[in-house]
């Protein structure tokens, strides 16, 4: 199932696709999606109505990220091997895992707000998975389960605050907009192996980035395993999973963005995010 939500900012309402790619309202059963709403009986039951008998979203409708009501918004860096490599850094022996601020969190389509004075705006396309059940000390074997389903995600950086501002990388990752998810919510069930999943992303139509996530140093079920013996992980937290090679800082020169850029975003099952720079 592709779930998501539509609407003006701060009044999206739920939404799924049906199994002809139509847009339609689950408003009428369901307000939003919530973190209430991602158990597998909830989804089980979502999953059993007639989607086809209710009122079609337009194609021109406004999509916000995919979850409402997210609590924390975690990520994983240097998690692809060819990334690593192009930072200069060596492979981590285990996930370096920093925040992101839930105040970030955009529509998957929305403007890219330019911080005042930024000179190293970064792009970065990355898996995302959002939690369905209580995860706490969880084995790698059980993890997968934990998982209500995967988004695409583009985990916005502005390396200036990353890299030189004592080091903390959360104060390069959370400027407002910083955080487009979406556009659907892809539920577990759809998603058998999380680690094949194709991520391609481009700016101003040339492609920057290309690669899969069968180039994860830690896979989707170690970071939850991972992440779980020090936190507990709850229903509609957001992780996302790392971003492959071909980040502007990494280019020689490193070129970074500017207003009126385009970044386009693909993620084969996941959908497509466009998003210009303002």
């Amino acid at each position: 199932m592709r779930l998501f939500r539509h609407g003006a900012v701060g009044s999206e309402r739920a939404g799924a696709l049906d199994r002809n790619g139509v847009r339609r309202d689950l408003s009428l059963l369901v307000p939003d999606i919530t973190p209430e709403w991602l158990s597998p009986d909830k989804l089980g039951a979502l999953a059993a109505i007639d989607l086809e008998k209710l009122p079609v979203v337009s194609d021109g409708a406004r999509l916000g990220a995919p979850v409402a009501g997210i609590r924390q918004f975690i990520a994983i860096g240097l998690n692809y091997r060819k990334h690593a490599a192009e930072a200069g850094m060596q492979i981590p022996n285990d996930p370096v895992v920093f925040n992101k601020a839930i105040t970030c969190i955009h529509g998957p389509n929305d403007d890219l707000r330019w911080p005042q004075g930024s000179e190293k705006m970064d792009w970065e396309v990355e898996l995302a998975f959002v939690v369905g059940t209580k995860a706490q000390s969880v084995g790698r074997e059980a993890a997968l389960g934990h998982i209500a389903g995967y988004c695409l995600a583009n985990d916005v950086s502005e390396r200036e605050w990353q890299a030189n501002r004592s080091g903390q990388w959360v104060k390069g990752k959370s400027f407002d907009t910083f955080g487009p998810l979406g556009p659907w919510l892809v539920t577990a069930d759809e998603i058998p192996d999380p680690q094949a999943i194709p991520l391609t992303l481009s700016v101003n139509g040339a492609v920057r980035q290309k690669s899969g996530t069968n180039d994860m140093i830690f896979t989707v079920a170690e970071i939850l395993s991972h992440l779980s013996q020090f936190m507990t992980l709850l229903p509609g937290d957001v992780v996302v999973t790392g971003t492959p090679e071909g980040v502007g800082a990494g280019m020689k020169p490193p070129q970074f963005l500017k207003r009126g850029d385009v970044i386009e975003l693909d993620g084969g099952i996941l959908g497509s995010q466009r998003q210009t720079v303002v």
